[in-house]
């Protein structure tokens, strides 16, 4: 039986690509107050935007609740033995630990396994997709998950960002703090690195932002998989995805949106360029 793949919605895998591939998006929680919404399902990103600009609640946002990763285990274990699941940095959630907890719940007897990618956004989306890629062409289980560990330190990625506001009040700020305090106004660039945020640059203008993102892609010598993901900047996303295609032609460029869950924490404007792949 083919393995099924399992990731959570920080993941921010377009619905198409999810679909096609057969991965199975398991939602995070946004709430407005006492206003709860599922990830991506009862909020989608185009809503959560003018929700977060106009409000004057602060969002915040928790985990999966057990039983929608028990009901993701129980339904997939009919249609197969052998199940994968990728989750968002433990460092910046407690999906993982839910995840590995409601194994032991399920009611159908199926072999789970589940991985902290040590990332999230559309990094975490690219480790999901190429375990996918693996699975759907005949890998078993433990060949996916060898493959899934040797991807996480091949993963890279950076974040654009106009304020670090909205990092700061969601308590993720990890090491970028350290960007707080200056008195210039700069473009911060943001990565993950052993799982938490860190700082990767400062840039002086948005255009030199971009132009960084740019640089950091085409270091590249070789592109398994590329996304180029936005918030509410769908044309700054475009054309660097078309300056991306002059230096690889060949590779497919992933498009996708922050998703809300992810937006409480990293506010509107953000680009995110990440990148499956050798340096060099």
């Amino acid at each position: 039986m083919t393995v099924k793949i399992v990731t959570d919605s920080t993941s921010d895998l377009p619905v198409e690509v999810a679909k096609g591939l057969g991965i199975t998006v398991v939602p995070l929680y946004v709430h407005f107050g006492a206003d709860s919404y599922r990830d991506g399902i009862d909020l989608t990103t185009d809503q959560f935007y003018p929700m977060i600009v106009a409000s004057k609640v602060i969002p915040t946002t928790s985990g999966p609740s057990p039983a929608t990763f028990t009901q993701a285990y129980d339904y997939l274990a009919g249609e197969t033995d052998q199940i994968l699941v990728i989750t968002i940095s433990h460092k910046l959630s407690a999906t993982y630990e839910v995840a590995l907890q409601t194994v032991d719940q399920m009611k159908r007897k199926c072999r789970v396994e589940v991985v902290d990618s040590q990332w999230a956004l559309m990094a975490l989306g690219l480790l999901a997709i190429s375990a996918a890629k693996a699975a759907n062409s005949g890998a078993g289980l433990d060949e996916v998950i060898a493959l899934t560990r040797k991807n996480i330190p091949r993963l890279d990625m950076r974040i654009a960002f106009d304020t670090l506001e909205y990092l700061r009040r969601g308590g993720r700020i990890g090491k970028a703090q350290a960007f707080f305090g200056s008195l210039l106004k700069v473009n911060p660039i943001l990565t993950i690195k052993d799982g938490e945020v860190y700082p990767a640059s400062r840039e002086r203008s948005r255009a030199k932002a971009i132009d960084y993102l740019y640089d950091f892609a085409a270091g590249y010598s070789h592109i398994d998989e590329m996304a180029v993901e936005h918030a509410t900047t769908p044309d700054e996303a475009e054309m660097l995805v078309g300056r991306l295609r002059t230096k690889f032609p060949k590779e497919d460029i992933y498009r996708s949106k922050v998703s809300p869950v992810i937006g409480a924490h990293v506010g509107p404007r953000v680009l995110n360029v990440a990148v499956l792949g050798e340096v060099g």
